[in-house]
């Protein structure tokens, strides 16, 4: 699979973006917030992402070694996308899987990786 356009947000809606990601290319981190927020994560540059809708109004959390700015719906609650850098730099967001619009979840088989070790 490669890169295709998906449009996403939180519950309510007030946090929407758009990006390119590669729904094949999936990762379930059992890292202490991903687990217990059972979010299944897909990357992309940060120029193949774009907020839509609620630009500045996300909260943010950062935690352990505060390289990924996990962005949260202060309204609902709901982590729809995070901020962080690739391995090589690249600055990068992490996008929730189950906030994509219209996604069968029963198709994403992402990958485990152990952040907890990290």
């Amino acid at each position: 699979m490669t890169h295709q356009r998906y449009e996403g947000g939180c519950h309510c809606g007030d946090l929407r973006f758009a990006a390119n990601v590669d729904l094949s290319k999936t990762v379930a981190c059992n890292c202490s917030i991903c687990k217990k927020r059972g979010l299944i994560l897909a990357f992309t540059p940060l120029t193949e992402f774009t907020q839509t809708a609620g630009e500045g109004k996300a909260a943010e959390y950062l935690f352990n070694k505060h390289v990924i700015r996990h962005q949260f719906c202060p309204r609902c609650g709901v982590e729809a996308f995070a901020f962080g850098e690739m391995p090589d730099g690249t600055k990068m967001a992490a996008v929730n899987v189950r906030c994509l619009d219209g996604i069968d979840l029963d198709t994403v088989h992402p990958t485990p990786f152990d952040g907890a070790s990290r």
